[in-house]
């Protein structure tokens, strides 16, 4: 695993997530040697992290990555073969969930008074992937905008993004929680936007959990945030090369993926279809044209 981490880092494709679907694999395997990895120790692991609520698409990034690992090791001649790794079928896999405003709201309001809480606001509105936001840095916040450098970014590509509105507000009160105390009693300040004693925000699974649980809206996923995020910028008219350039996605045809259109979108547009409709069937209102009346000649 030491090994494939520096195979990514040197072809520059480590990402914050790549990283977060390495964690598991080590505490499950790390003390293990590669030649007492078996395959039903595989699908033991495959099976505790799907009791675990992970999906299908997310255990298969990490037994994909155990799987290069092994690999790897073998193109190096450091072994010689490797266990059979399961790939679990993600056809249906894609998610549809999406945030309204008073949802999102009743899940705030049980998250802890932390800067999480600003973390969650911002993520709201611009839909980033969860791990871009935890990684930005004050040196990245200057000349008015948060500026996510392109090794922070799941397509290697830097993002812009204006300080203006809520936004601005939310980078405000971040900024007046950015010193702590550390373990010493030393006044510090923190490198990281979004911090808790200095240290990035970057696992927050359970707490989030618990925060849907008594909201009312158990299974939600901070991912859906990026759904809600792009349908918020379609209703609002904000033209779709802008968008995309906020929410970071490469392609058109993965953007309109998450252009989600809900209940009441739909509910919506059939009462205008009615109220159109309705005007039709009505009687046309005759109205006759005045009559040209002809002078008399004297």
């Amino acid at each position: 695993m030491d090994a494939l981490v520096a195979d990514y880092e040197l072809s520059k494709k480590m990402t914050p997530q790549v990283r977060s679907h390495m964690k598991p694999v080590r505490v499950v395997f790390g003390d293990r040697k590669a030649v007492a990895v078996t395959a039903e120790m595989v699908d033991a692991f495959i099976q505790t992290q799907l009791a675990e609520g992970y999906t299908n698409a997310s255990v298969n990034r990490r037994t994909q990555l155990l799987g290069q690992a092994f690999r790897l090791a073998i193109e190096r001649n450091h072994l010689t073969a490797m266990p059979k790794i399961r790939r679990l079928d993600e056809r249906g896999n894609v998610r549809h969930g999406f945030f309204e405003t008073p949802e999102f709201e009743a899940v705030v309001s049980h998250l802890p008074d932390t800067l999480l809480r600003e973390l969650i606001r911002l993520d709201f509105i611009v839909g980033w992937r969860k791990g871009e936001l935890p990684s930005v840095r004050w040196s990245n916040v200057d000349g008015g905008a948060i500026r996510l450098r392109a090794e922070d970014s799941k397509t290697r590509e830097p993002r812009v993004l204006p300080l203006v509105g809520t936004i601005k507000e939310i980078i405000d009160r971040c900024r007046a929680k950015r010193q702590y105390v550390n373990d010493k009693g030393i006044v510090c300040l923190s490198e990281y936007v979004f911090h808790i004693q200095g240290t990035p925000i970057k696992e927050y699974r359970k707490t989030w959990k618990r925060a849907c649980k008594k909201a009312g809206v158990p299974g939600k996923l901070v991912h859906d945030f990026r759904r809600t995020a792009v349908r918020n910028m379609e209703q609002a008219g904000v033209p779709r090369s802008v968008a995309m350039k906020i929410t970071g996605h490469k392609t058109e045809s993965v953007y309109r993926r998450y252009a989600i259109v809900s209940p009441k979108d739909l509910g919506d547009a059939i009462g205008r279809i009615d109220n159109y409709l309705a005007g039709q069937s009505k009687e046309p209102t005759v109205v006759p044209l005045p009559v040209k009346v002809q002078a008399k000649r004297p």
